[in-house]
């Protein structure tokens, strides 16, 4: 699975390489490589990461799931012991 980015995000990604390549190695890219490690990046390595955010918001989700029970419970058959005085 490939992951895509609207226009304006992937403009923006190209200008960051670009600019982390201007200011961390010794010589600069231009928008052409930048946009192919960018698309390299998203075919190879970008579905980790999603599927990683995956991961972490479905034990998000299931750990609320799990939460409901505390804080919607109803205690059952409460007549008797409210009877007893």
């Amino acid at each position: 699975m490939t992951i895509e980015l609207d226009r304006d995000t992937k403009a923006r990604a190209i200008e960051s390489i670009q600019r982390y390549f201007d200011e961390n190695m010794e010589e600069s890219i231009g928008n052409i490589t930048a946009n192919a490690l960018l698309n390299f990046f998203l075919q190879d390595i970008a579905p980790s990461v999603y599927n990683q955010a995956v991961q972490d918001v479905q034990a998000k989700i299931q750990q609320h799931v799990e939460d409901v029970d505390i804080e919607v419970h109803a205690e059952e058959f409460q007549y008797w012991p409210s009877q007893k005085r």
